[in-house]
């Protein structure tokens, strides 16, 4: 049975919080060289985030969230291969780190929560082995001691009670939700400035997802680290992300603050996946309503918009050329020729009345 969240203790506070940017995505490009072709998983896309904030990416499966996120933390696998842009984290080129200095760099810098901790976790070590090497991989001064104590500290942290027990246990002993809670002490016991959770809540059930989201935000608030948060589920979203980018074959087709996105979404995309979601304020029933057709090939993707071929507006154009980002607000712009459409029309209705 699961426990409770813990209250978080004071004295785990890291440092005092930040301002500026704390990772900055610029023109990212990422292929896949496969016998068949090149399959360009990533194809330009570019963000930001400051300390101390939360970014949702948004999209469904094969759109290139994970993929991104592996190749901030150099963990992108041959085939795979950056082939464009930058990744600056605290003002460092992180793709111009060598081998050594990434391993470094993980852990300590950036970690990483995965979707299935059950494949994550070594069976045959007991979690308290698995915490305790990976803070002394990262700090070699500190002492075996104080390591176990450090991680039983990370255990407590997380909302796990009887950690003494705990420790000495294996990953096939707790649940899934207890795994989860382990591979985000994992991930938090170096102190990273930044926290990378890959669908962390994906195979939770409702109750267990809530609780973690609850930790991840008071977890967020006390350590002020930002955090790139993947989901295909935009109710979590909702619930913990400042910010959020909405990707689409390998592209992000938008981007914005969480209340733009769904209050005022500006790409058909963005309004596909808010009509396919249920809500629970809605005034009466409603059908759900689904995208039409299939996600693209990215082994051919189309030479315009990749979204055009199942959206209901597309137009000749959207089909021939890329749209380019139209700015809808502060932090808000959406990569649409109907908003670009909305633009000239506004442009000459103001000349008009003039």
């Amino acid at each position: 049975m699961e426990q409770n969240t813990n209250t978080l203790r004071d004295d785990l506070v890291v440092e005092a919080p930040k301002d500026g940017k704390l990772l900055e995505v610029k023109d990212l490009r990422v292929s896949f060289f496969t016998p068949a072709g090149e399959v360009k998983a990533v194809g330009g896309i570019s963000y930001d985030l400051n300390y101390g904030e939360v970014m949702g990416i948004v999209g469904e499966s094969g759109s290139g969230k994970s993929v991104e996120a592996y190749s901030i933390i150099g963990l992108l696998q041959s085939p795979g291969k950056v082939i464009g842009g930058s990744i600056s984290f605290e003002g460092q080129d992180v793709l111009a780190k060598s081998k050594e200095e990434m391993t470094d760099f993980r852990g300590r810098e950036v970690a990483m929560i995965f979707q299935n901790p059950m494949t994550c976790l070594n069976p045959v070590y007991t979690v308290g082995n698995q915490l305790v090497e990976a803070l002394r991989a990262h700090d070699k001064s500190i002492s075996a001691e104080d390591a176990k104590k450090r991680a039983m500290e990370m255990m407590e942290l997380v909302g796990i009670n009887n950690v003494a027990r705990r420790m000495r246990q294996y990953p096939h002993e707790f649940s899934g939700g207890m795994r989860q809670r382990v591979m985000i002490a994992m991930g938090l016991i170096c102190h990273p400035k930044l926290l990378i959770a890959d669908e962390p809540t994906t195979a939770l059930d409702v109750t267990i997802q809530a609780q973690i989201l609850e930790l991840m935000k008071e977890l967020q608030k006390k350590t002020h680290m930002g955090i790139v948060f993947i989901t295909h589920n935009l109710g979590v979203v909702a619930e913990i992300c400042d910010k959020v980018s909405v990707m689409y074959a390998g592209k992000i087709v938008e981007q914005g603050p969480v209340n733009d996105i769904f209050y005022t979404p500006g790409h058909p995309y963005t309004v596909g996946l808010l009509r396919s979601m249920p809500r629970v304020d809605a005034d009466s029933y409603e059908r759900l309503i689904p995208i039409e057709g299939t996600p693209v090939d990215m082994l051919n993707p189309p030479e315009g918009c990749p979204f055009a071929p199942r959206c209901e507006h597309a137009m000749k154009v959207c089909l021939q050329k890329m749209p380019p980002y139209v700015e809808l607000g502060d932090g808000h712009r959406s990569a649409c020729w109907l908003r670009v459409q909305e633009q000239v029309n506004a442009k000459k209705e103001a000349g008009t009345n003039d």
